[in-house]
C-alpha cells in the first residue's frame, strides 16, 4: 500500500515563495516516476513538474524557471520549491507516483494511480 501526504501549502502575495513536501510511505516509490499536479476551480488537473526514475526533471512551460522538483530518497520525500508565485498559480496541488516507463513519467494525470490528498496554494495580487 502506497500512501502520499502533501504539506506546505498556504497563502502568499504575488512574487512570494512556498515549498511543498510530499511524504510517501514506501521506499520502493523512490524508484518510480513522481510528479506534482495542480487543479484550479473549474479547470482540469494539470502536471507542473515531473521527476523520473533517474532523477531527470521536466516542467510545464508555465512554471519553468520558477518551480523546482526534487526527491530525497533517504527521507522518502518529494518537494516542490515555488518561486515568483503569481495569482494564476493558485490551485490545489497534488503529488502523484506510479511505477511507469520513463517515457510516461511526464504524461497526464491518467497515467498516475497513487495520489495525495492535496494542499491548497493561494496567491494574491
Amino acid at each position: 500500500q502506497v500512501e502520499l501526504a502533501e504539506s506546505g501549502g498556504g497563502s502568499v502575495q504575488s512574487g512570494g515563495s512556498l515549498r511543498l513536501s510530499c511524504q510517501f510511505t514506501s521506499h520502493s516509490v523512490t524508484t518510480w516516476c513522481m510528479a506534482w499536479f495542480r487543479q484550479a476551480p473549474g479547470k482540469e488537473r494539470e502536471g507542473v513538474a515531473f521527476i523520473d526514475t533517474y532523477g531527470i526533471t521536466t516542467y510545464a512551460d508555465s512554471v519553468k524557471g520558477r518551480f523546482t522538483i526534487s526527491k530525497d530518497n533517504t527521507k522518502n520525500t518529494l518537494s516542490l520549491i515555488m518561486n515568483s508565485l503569481q495569482p494564476e498559480d493558485t490551485a490545489m496541488y497534488y503529488c502523484a507516483a506510479d511505477h511507469l516507463a520513463r517515457r510516461l513519467c511526464s504524461g497526464g494525470a491518467a497515467e498516475y494511480a497513487y495520489w495525495g490528498q492535496g494542499t491548497q496554494v493561494a496567491v494574491s495580487s
